[in-house]
This record gives structure tokens, C-alpha cells and sequence, in this order.
């Protein structure tokens, strides 16, 4: 009976450690204090690994989550010093857990406050150049006016992605999934883009050549997805250049890809890009407008399609993001 107890105890003490409501002390004390019961019953007969054990509980209780038990001795000793490792084994990886999303949440916060003070500095410094005088000048007042303009309008964008970027990454994201037709789709989408892709004369192709082909998915989030791969084959292609979009057959799923022939990404950065405000080259992605959280929402729409984004490139020939859709 008083193993049965025991154990209930361990059960209870691991569900609230999985809730982080107990600190390592606190889980050491009540485990001391269990203990204390199994080292009346036991000393005369085992006072040597009894000893081990009320050392190893002072330490866990001081807040050294490195020591473990000793499973040896009577079989009463050894469940309950097994059940006791598994705890504290269970504990230091939630508390790791933590640290780590602490840091994540701190490296956040740092590039918000960076990339939101970028935008809101630039436009204070040309109000106050108006306001220092140069309204008076209509040259320099109207291309203050426009800078000041499109610094907010990158600031707006810079909002909208950390907004999404929020809701995806706290679940908060709803999915819709229909069967649509991709090929219809790919030349919506495309056509909406050329605007933008025919400012730096880019040639962009629909390659679809099946009319009709119905794939399955969440057709609002795949067109995000869709237009923030094309957005930055247009950011970082030449002007001249081409981008393609474009569809293929794979047995029972359609591969979808944008393909360009911009500058390309180097090697040691192809496992980085779909980090929050990772930029292989800072100081252009923020020349062009982009705020570092595109191919992270990317990531999550499509992963929340049960797919993951392929990228293919090279430097100075162009890059290929693709993905899976079910038929």
C-alpha cells in the first residue's frame, strides 16, 4: 500500500510538473517527505542505499536536477527510485523547454523593436525636414511626402506579418479546406502579381497547361502563400528578368512551384530563410521592402497543408520554391 501511495504521489507531482507549477524545490521537498515514510520501513536493511537516496533528495531539493538515484536494492527501492528519475528527468527537460522559448520570446521582442524603429525613424526625419522648412520647396516637399509614405506603407506591412505571424504561431490560425482548380488559380494569382512584376519589366509565365485540375486545400491561405513566393522572386530578380508559376502531376499530388532567375541564395543560408527576420542580405531585403517574416508564414500555411516548402538555388541563376498539394 505504501508503494501504491508513493506512485500516486510521482503521478500527481509529474502532471503538475508537465503544467510548470512546481519549481525544482518544491518537487524535492514533497519527494523528501515521501521519502521519509519508505526510510522507516527499510533502514535496518538498507542503510547503505537508503543513505544514497536521502543525499540524492537533498541535492534534487537544493536544485541540482543532474543527480539521479540509485535503482538498486530492495524491489520496492528500485520502482520508487525509477519513478523518482523519470520525474526529475521530466522536469529538467520542461524547465529547458522554457529557457528556450524565453529566448525565443527575447530574440522577438529585440527584432520587433528594430525592424518597427527602422520605419518610424525614417518618417520622423522627413516630417521634421518639412517642418524645418522644406514644405516651402515643392520638389523636396513632395518626394519627402512620398519616402514618408511608402516608409508607412512598410510599416503596415510590417504589422499585418507580425499579427499573422502571431495567430498562426498561437494556433489561432483557421483552415478552410475545398477542392479548387490549381490551374485557374495559378493564373489569378499571377495576373494580380504582374502589376508589380511589370514595374521592373519581368516577364512572368503561367505554366498550366491542364486546364482543369482540382487539388485539395485552403485556397485564401495558399493564394498568401502563393503571393509572398512571386513578391520575392520579383524583390530579388534583375530587372529584365523572368519568373515562372506553374504546376505539375506526382501520382496522387500536384507539385506547385515560382521559379526565377534572380540572384539566387547561398548555400549556408538555405537552412535559415524560413526563420522569423532571418535575411540573407539585410541590407537589401529592407532597400526592397521586406519584412523578414514572409517565408516563415509561408512555412506554417503550407505545413498546416501536411506539406513542407522545397527551395532549389543558386547564386547568380535564380531560386525554386515548390510544394505539395493533395488531389
Amino acid at each position: 500500500m505504501l508503494l501504491a501511495f508513493i506512485e500516486s504521489v510521482l503521478r500527481l507531482q509529474s502532471a503538475l510538473i508537465a503544467n510548470h507549477l512546481l519549481t525544482s524545490a518544491s518537487v524535492g521537498a514533497v519527494l523528501f517527505f515521501v521519502f521519509e515514510e519508505v526510510i522507516v520501513a527499510f533502514r535496518s536493511r538498507q542503510s547503505k542505499i537508503l543513505n544514497m537516496i536521502v543525499d540524492a533528495l537533498q541535492r534534487i531539493s537544493a536544485g541540482d536536477l543532474s543527480v539521479r538515484l540509485p535503482e538498486t536494492g530492495a524491489v520496492e527501492l528500485r520502482q520508487i527510485s525509477k519513478l523518482t528519475n523519470q520525474i526529475v528527468g521530466n522536469l529538467k527537460d520542461d524547465i529547458a523547454k522554457l529557457e528556450k522559448l524565453e529566448r525565443v520570446r527575447s530574440e522577438f521582442l529585440a527584432n520587433v523593436s528594430h525592424e518597427l524603429r527602422t520605419p518610424i525613424f525614417s518618417i520622423q526625419g522627413f516630417i521634421e525636414t518639412l517642418i524645418d522648412g522644406a514644405m516651402d520647396d515643392p520638389g523636396v516637399n513632395k518626394e519627402f511626402l512620398q519616402k514618408a509614405y511608402e516608409h508607412s506603407e512598410r510599416l503596415n506591412t510590417l504589422l499585418n506579418d507580425l499579427i499573422e505571424i502571431s495567430r498562426i504561431e498561437s494556433g489561432e490560425m483557421r483552415m478552410s479546406f475545398r477542392y479548387f482548380n490549381i490551374s485557374e488559380f495559378l493564373k489569378n494569382v499571377t495576373e494580380e502579381m504582374r502589376p508589380k512584376a511589370d514595374k521592373k519589366s519581368l516577364q512572368i509565365l503561367v505554366e498550366a497547361d491542364v486546364p482543369e485540375m482540382l487539388v485539395l486545400g485552403d485556397r485564401e491561405r495558399l493564394r498568401q502563400v502563393l503571393s509572398n513566393l512571386i513578391d520575392n522572386s520579383i524583390k530579388y530578380t534583375q530587372e529584365g528578368g523572368r519568373i515562372e508559376v506553374g504546376f505539375s502531376e506526382i501520382q496522387n499530388v500536384v507539385r506547385v512551384y515560382v521559379r526565377d532567375n534572380g540572384t539566387g541564395i547561398g548555400k549556408e543560408h538555405l537552412g535559415r530563410i524560413f526563420e522569423r527576420f532571418y535575411r540573407v542580405d539585410k541590407d537589401r531585403s529592407r532597400s526592397v521592402g521586406g519584412t523578414g517574416l514572409g517565408l516563415a508564414i509561408v512555412k506554417h500555411i503550407i505545413e498546416a497543408h501536411n506539406s513542407k516548402v522545397e527551395v532549389k538555388s543558386e547564386l547568380g541563376k535564380g531560386s525554386e520554391f515548390s510544394f505539395l498539394l493533395k488531389k
